[in-house]
């Protein structure tokens, strides 16, 4: 069967899928899906290049080693467990000048590089690590009934700057087993 990665604010997605699980997998999701969102404080996720050092969700990962230009990281984004307050946006703090490669780290990545070196591998923990046992559901289901998976974006191309990338997409590929993104 098929794993589709839709847009949550699509009209219909019912009546176009009939008979498929849909399951919205953003951090405003039913449980268990929302687990799957990066705001989800699942605890204890290593932070890429920091050892010894943990986030309560992936999204307080890429938030904290976000750098703007005048503004350094924010520690205190791998703490937040409510899903809330998470994000630091351009229109706060400035322009993006790119990511820390760690939070004692001193080389700044790039938007892409950032993404292939912080974002993929702590989302990749997280379904590895964390959500084993619903991966293993999802992959069952998907035997036998196709599956939706809700999320706001829809770009599953890591390369593709223009959108943000959505973690349903990378889930899809996670669940059909592959992962060929370099880190």
């Amino acid at each position: 069967m098929t794993v589709h990665v839709v847009n949550r604010r699509r009209n219909g997605v019912v009546a176009r899928y009939p008979g498929a699980l849909v399951a919205d997998v953003t951090s405003r999701g039913p449980e268990p899906w929302v687990r799957f969102s990066p705001f989800y404080p699942h605890g204890g996720i290593p932070v890429p290049y920091s050892p010894g050092v943990v986030s309560a969700s992936v999204e307080g990962i890429w938030q904290a080693l976000k750098v703007f230009r005048g503004t350094g990281i924010d520690e205190r984004k791998l703490k937040i467990s409510t899903m809330k307050g998470l994000k630091r946006t351009v229109r706060k703090h400035g322009e993006v000048v790119g990511h820390r490669a760690g939070v004692a780290g001193t080389e700044l990545l790039a938007y892409e590089q950032a993404r292939r070196r912080i974002y993929l591998p702590s989302y990749r923990w997280v379904l590895e690590n964390r959500l084993a046992d619903l991966v293993g559901e999802l992959r069952e289901t998907s035997a036998e009934r196709d599956i939706v998976l809700l999320d706001y974006t829809t770009n599953g191309a890591v390369d593709d700057l223009t959108k943000p990338l959505s973690h349903a997409a990378l889930l899809r590929t996670h669940l059909s087993g592959e992962w060929p993104w370099t880190l």
